[in-house]
């Protein structure tokens, strides 16, 4: 794990603490994702996304996607490739997945505001 791709990985553990009935599942998202009824929650580091909600993730903001489609995914040449998106959309193509929610963390930013922002998020699910 990158450092400037490890903020979730590092909030988990408080997650966790905020909010003891919920079970997170620390995954790589190239490998086989569980969906629990058809359904997916994600927290993963982003770069360059718009919010579901309207307008780009600006200033360190922890952003909601909601639309498998609106996600890019990269070309493929190799198994190296394969990535979140990908995984999605194939799960989702497959029947496996209906519907996924993803907190998307910055990349930069203040901790405990972006720890905020995320119990704020999954208050609303």
């Amino acid at each position: 794990m990158l450092d400037f791709d490890n903020l979730p990985l590092k909030l988990a553990p408080r997650l966790q603490e905020k909010f003891p009935d919920i079970n997170f599942v620390i995954a790589d998202p190239n490998e086989n994702l569980e969906p629990v009824n058809k359904e997916l929650i994600l927290i993963d580091t982003i770069e360059d996304a718009k919010s579901a909600r309207g307008g780009p993730a600006l200033g360190g903001n922890v952003i909601m996607i909601d639309d498998i489609e609106k996600i890019q995914t990269q070309k493929l040449y190799s198994l190296h490739d394969f990535d979140l998106a990908f995984n999605l959309k194939l799960l989702q193509k497959i029947g496996k997945l209906d519907k996924v929610q993803i907190l998307g963390v910055p990349m930069k930013g203040d901790e405990e505001k972006i720890l905020e922002q995320i119990i704020v998020e999954l208050n609303r699910i």
